[in-house]
């Protein structure tokens, strides 16, 4: 796996998978990831280019919205904002080693970043604002990695699969979620009990220049309402 393309190619082709399996037990955010690491070990995604929860230290960031969240912290703490993607894969340059000290590295290789949301709690759902904050900073750490001659493709995976359709995410902050992925070229993956939403493979299907296209496309459509679909 030596390019974001590719690693997108595994994604699509453990996401059959990853929606049986999410949709067969109910869980908690961790499991689900565990879920999605899982499948893309499945199909083929090596285990020397793919870890969870990976610590990125940036120093002296660019972005909005990272210089925003570092003056946040104690002025004896800025000076850096640390994503942690939930799943990441690196090209072959991660060299099996993605701990914290080799921030530099794991930026510079990282080819895909998912962050995971999922409906776990009890009487309550999903707020647009949970989702679209983690899509802000997908894009943002994208622009990090581009600012130092990097690039990744980030993606954003809604698991909405509790049974109850008051646990569901309603379809007005579906809609938000995905115009925001859309506005901002990140995937966006979704799945409910009994609907699935995929931007991923039009993206992968776009022109690009060595690597996978970043720019969404205008067509996107919001899954068509079922049972099990926002409301």
């Amino acid at each position: 796996m030596d390019n974001s393309r590719e690693s997108v190619e595994f994604l699509l082709r453990a996401w059959p998978s990853i929606i049986r399996e999410c949709r067969a037990a109910l869980g908690s955010e961790l499991y689900y990831q565990a879920v999605i690491y899982h499948n893309l070990r499945q199909v083929g995604v090596p285990l020397l280019q793919m870890g969870m929860n990976v610590k990125m230290q940036i120093d002296k960031p660019v972005s909005r919205l990272f210089k925003r969240l570092d003056l946040k912290k104690h002025e004896d703490y800025r000076g850096g904002f640390e994503p942690i993607p939930d799943v990441a894969l690196f090209s072959p340059r991660v060299s099996a080693n993605w701990r914290r000290r080799k921030n530099d590295v794991t930026l510079s290789s990282l080819l895909l970043a998912i962050e995971v949301k999922a409906s776990e709690r009890a009487n309550s759902r999903l707020l647009p604002g949970e989702v679209t904050g983690d899509i802000k900073k997908l894009a943002a750490h994208r622009d990090e990695a581009k600012h130092r001659g990097g690039d990744f493709y980030p993606v954003m995976m809604v698991i909405d699969t509790a049974p109850l359709l008051k646990e569901q995410m309603t379809k007005y902050s579906f809609d938000l979620a995905r115009q925001s992925a859309e506005e901002l070229s990140v995937g966006f993956l979704y799945l409910s009990p009994e609907t699935e939403f995929d931007s991923v493979s039009e993206h992968l299907e776009g022109p690009h220049e060595g690597r996978l296209a970043l720019l969404a496309p205008t067509n996107a459509k919001s899954p068509q309402r079922s049972p099990g679909a926002p409301s």
